[in-house]
């Protein structure tokens, strides 16, 4: 579906990808910056779809928070491992494993076998970031695969030069679901924007749901066109 097809304001909810999406990739997670003037002009799309703005992220809701404050109404973080629903509401996790303590060692030392390879800590899972080290990106991901093989409730996901492991029963697709699930998003059309393969799943269900998913690189080119877009929509029509 093109922009031109999108559904009208009044009855839209936007949910955004935050990394590759809204914000331009750095060395590491916690280097990323939010461009001057982007609050602002999400804080007018918020208001001009009645609340129902929304990011749904691979990050930690705390990170989500830390960025962008009360600005998104609802935030799904940790590929929909953790949901808040309103600003300042209490974040609710569904019951998912955590990784073994065991892999949480084997995965410092891969990180310390490959120099530049970054290891993130999540509340149920752990990502190895390549992005400094490009040349490791397929001995991280044989040697991920080959340590949680025997355990069939977590899966290995690809990222943007990163590779993360999250159990299974919470993706983004499910993300969106429990978001619109929720006012003032409820009863309106899903329009879900992201970059990678992690956000397939949240394209998938916003058109179950009737409504649109959109992927960077086909309907953006770059985060700096959706930035461009959000500011035409702060302003204008679709």
């Amino acid at each position: 579906m093109s922009l031109e097809q999108l559904p009208p304001l009044d009855k839209t909810a936007l949910l955004l990808d935050v990394d590759g999406t809204l914000l331009d990739f750095a060395a590491t997670p916690l280097e990323v910056s939010v461009p001057a003037g982007l609050p602002e002009i999400l804080a007018t799309v918020k208001r001009r779809l009645g609340g129902a703005l929304g990011m749904i992220s691979g990050r930690p809701v705390e990170q989500v928070d830390a960025l962008f404050g009360d600005i998104p109404e609802a935030i799904a973080g940790e590929h929909g491992g953790a949901v808040r629903h309103s600003p300042h509401g209490p974040v609710e996790r569904p019951p998912l494993p955590a990784p073994s303590a065991t892999w949480l060692i084997e995965a410092e030392a891969l990180a310390r076998t490959y120099p530049g390879t970054l290891l993130e800590h999540k509340a149920r899972g752990f990502v190895l970031h390549y992005r400094q080290a490009p040349e490791a990106g397929a001995a991280l991901r044989d040697a991920i695969s080959k340590l949680i093989e025997a355990d069939p409730g977590f899966v290995l996901m690809p990222a943007h030069m990163a590779w993360e492991v999250r159990p299974r029963g919470a993706d983004k697709g499910s993300a969106v679901t429990t978001v619109m699930n929720h006012p003032p998003f409820t009863g309106r059309l899903p329009v879900f924007v992201g970059d990678d393969a992690t956000d397939r799943d949240a394209v998938r269900a916003a058109k179950n749901m009737g409504g649109v998913g959109l992927m960077v690189a086909e309907a953006f080119g770059d985060p700096s066109g959706v930035r461009a877009w959000l500011e035409r929509l702060a302003w204008e029509a679709w």
